[in-house]
């Protein structure tokens, strides 16, 4: 069998079509300095890719997308490249098993079959027998290091990885596709070479989870929606206490799952005291119990503010043991919390400061020094502080339990101005309004 092979700058995912084709030397010059690029394996005659292998070293990253007849992608199968040049982690995969050729790409109906896989040999296989609301059993994989690591190919001698799903029983014959179009005999309509940006249609590497505007929380008159309730206000800030960092380490935990490790995320900040506050928004619904319009006020963010200075760009604190490399898309970092509480602290008194409420909250001992319940209506709960070191330790309620990114706030110069977690998620902002609306809703109000 006959495929053939053509590169491009970048996949179309919509228009199943490569953006920017491009020549062999053009694609081997892109492998060389880690710039990202796309291989489009076809068989002649047929509509839809066999697979498209997608590359960018500089982001550790290859993709292959296994396409069916109907043109479906079939199996997702992500590789990092890690600490040694000549191999690859097969960090993460899904394959969809459609039922009927008429079942639509990644249908909810779908069955599915997810697996995790770490350096470390941990792992997590999740089958979905019937699609995505059906339930899901989860097992640890049994992949040996054959099946977690590849050998990473030189360019333009990597195997046609989907062979297998395609029932080929003998290995093909590669031939290379027209450079001008990226494509050989297999139809369709391609897109022509050209300056400017790739649509955001086009692939790009895998992200991790984004901040969002996070200033916004925190500046009064700001729209936002969760989702749930069409239209929020944020309010001013509520300013809760102050939290002491003696040590110049802030640490940022779920001081309910401290094992002993000390606290999962630590941010260097000046020796100081430092504000703690709670973003607010206000909002109007109808509640049935009282059957009329109720307006309340709800918490979507604690912060310990370091600076007055607005944050100029936002980042995800990561711990020690966190490696980017391995971050598939929108993927979080942050501390674990199985008693739905966080905490700011300072690091270099962590130790006590934890025993101390250990002691308060858990063993719930009387009159303890150093120990004390918040009930200012505030999320922040409990206040511990270590005489010795001058550390304090203030505990909040987060909204459930899991896993809770950290965001740190810097300056246009780098320095930290504040360290943020968002207690569900970042909320939409909606676009201001114009001057005619905002007239009439004060005219409303007055």
């Amino acid at each position: 069998m006959v495929v053939e092979v053509g590169y491009a700058q970048a996949w179309d995912l919509e228009a199943r079509a490569p953006w920017r084709p491009i020549s062999v030397e053009e694609a081997r010059e892109r492998d060389a300095t880690g710039l990202p690029y796309a291989v489009v394996y076809r068989e002649p005659g047929r509509e839809a890719p066999l697979e498209v292998r997608l590359v960018s070293w500089r982001d550790h990253y290859v993709g292959l997308w296994v396409y069916d007849a109907q043109g479906r992608r079939a199996y997702d199968l992500d590789m990092r490249l890690l600490d040694e040049p000549s191999r690859l982690l097969r960090r993460y995969t899904v394959a969809w098993h459609y039922s009927d050729p008429e079942m639509p790409e990644f249908d909810e109906k779908c069955p599915r079959t997810t697996v995790d896989l770490f350096p470390d040999g941990r792992g997590r296989r999740t089958q979905e027998t019937q699609g995505k609301d059906g339930g899901a059993y989860v097992t640890s994989p049994t992949a040996g290091d054959d099946e977690r690591w590849m050998d990473r190919p030189a360019f333009g001698e990597w195997p046609l990885l989907s062979a297998q799903a395609h029932g080929l029983a003998e290995p093909p014959t590669f031939a290379a596709a027209d450079p001008g179009t990226g494509k050989g005999t297999g139809g369709g309509e391609a897109f022509e070479p050209g300056d400017g940006e790739a649509p955001v249609t086009c692939w790009r590497a895998p992200r991790p989870a984004q901040p969002g505007p996070i200033n916004e929380l925190f500046r009064p008159g700001v729209r936002v929606t969760d989702g749930y309730h069409p239209e929020m206000t944020v309010v001013e800030p509520r300013r809760v206490a102050g939290l002491r960092v003696p040590s110049g380490l802030l640490a940022v935990s779920g001081p309910d799952a401290d094992e002993g490790d000390g606290p999962r995320i630590t941010v260097p900040v000046p020796p100081g005291e430092y504000v703690l506050d709670e973003a607010c928004v206000r909002y109007s619904y109808h509640c049935e119990w009282r059957n009329a319009e109720v307006t309340t006020t709800s918490r979507t963010a604690v912060r310990l503010l370091v600076s007055e200075t607005p944050a100029a760009a936002w980042e995800m604190a990561l711990a020690a043991d966190d490696d980017p490399r391995l971050f598939i898309e929108n993927q979080i970092a942050g501390f674990d919390t199985d008693g739905a509480t966080g905490c700011f602290a300072d690091a270099g008194a962590w130790e006590p400061l934890v025993a101390l409420y250990e002691r308060g909250l858990i063993q719930g001992e009387p009159d303890l020094d150093g120990y004390e319940d918040l009930d200012d209506g505030s999320l922040f709960m409990q206040h511990t502080w270590d005489e010795a070191s001058g550390g304090d330790l203030m505990a909040f309620a987060t909204t459930g339990d899991g896993i809770y990114p950290v965001w740190v706030g810097r300056s246009d110069v780098g320095e930290v101005v504040a360290v943020v977690v968002l207690l569900e998620g970042m909320p939409e902002v909606l676009a201001e309004r114009d001057g005619a609306d905002a007239s009439a809703d004060a005219d409303a109000d007055a």
